[in-house]
């Protein structure tokens, strides 16, 4: 699901043009100017792409990453959907680096689950190979949106490599794809098995591997702050955050759950929760990538 209208509304927009140079701060010295370079290629796939805002003044040693991943049910959205967001943390947390990554996009039977979860470990590949030309850290936080989300977790948890995600910031994402599938909420199961390639009993081992609270233990999880809507259509509070919310409590691993009440899967979040939602993000990642 798109939630491209919400942002419009939440947040006032922005344009940029590719490789525009912003401003600058003086380092000892040497002048680093912070710089907007749209569409970089991470692969050789068309939507293997990403938007890449760099901060004035950094350095590979002190400029923390914010990696951006966008929703749409892994069968539509697109980067673009994140503007409002890459404008919003621009000045929350002025001296991070911003990617905001476009992923293939399932078209059943091509590009059935894990192609996502393949893109986004490949994009931070990419990022991490690039961290002297960026000017950037290996301090890396992961900010995904539903179907975003999901992917967020799945490479936070599952992965170490290229680099230990520190902190990831889940939007209303699904964490159990075998229990989506069972309770489907107003996403078909047709649908589900499509884009995963299967149904829990013909493929079991995808719908394992492909769901984040499997991977929600000590040895894997980081701190996660989730922000749910309680009335979400989609992805149940109960079911998918609560549960996840939950599995990474009884750990003693560091989370946070907010529940919006009466709120649904993002189209329906006003200002003030959008405000309330950002303060909070702010904070995490203030507190968790220090």
């Amino acid at each position: 699901m798109t939630i491209r209208n919400l942002l419009l509304v939440a947040f006032t927009s922005f344009i940029v043009v590719s490789c525009k140079k912003e401003s600058s701060v003086d380092t000892g010295g040497e002048t680093v100017a912070a710089s907007t370079i749209l569409n970089v290629a991470y692969g050789t796939d068309p939507l293997q792409k990403m938007d890449v805002y760099l901060p004035a003044g950094r350095s590979s040693s002190a400029t923390k990453v914010i990696i951006l991943i966008h929703g749409g049910a892994y069968v539509s959205g697109d980067k673009s959907e994140f503007d409002s967001y890459v404008d919003t943390l621009k000045r929350r947390l002025p001296k991070y680096a911003i990617f905001n990554i476009n992923y293939r996009l399932a078209t059943p039977p091509t590009n059935a689950f894990p192609t996502q979860e393949t893109d986004v470990k490949a994009a931070l590949d990419f990022i991490a190979g690039k961290t002297s030309a960026y000017l950037v850290s290996t301090k890396f936080v992961l900010l995904g949106a539903s179907a975003g989300a999901h992917l967020a977790l799945l490479q936070a948890y599952k992965y170490s490599s290229p680099v230990k995600i520190k902190a990831v910031v889940d939007f209303f994402g699904p964490t159990n794809i075998n229990d989506l599938y069972d309770n489907p909420g107003i996403i078909p199961q047709s649908n589900i098995a499509l884009i995963v390639g299967g149904t829990p009993t013909s493929n079991p081992d995808i719908y394992q591997q492909s769901s984040p609270i499997n991977f929600a233990t000590s040895s894997g999880a980081c701190p996660t702050l989730i922000l749910q809507g309680s009335d979400d259509p989609i992805v149940n509070a109960n079911r998918q955050s609560a549960a996840l919310y939950g599995k990474l409590q009884m750990q003693l691993l560091p989370v946070q759950y907010v529940l919006y009440p009466g709120k649904g899967h993002g189209d329906d979040w006003d200002n003030a929760t959008f405000q309330d939602a950002f303060d909070r993000i702010q904070s995490f990642v203030n507190q968790y990538n220090p």
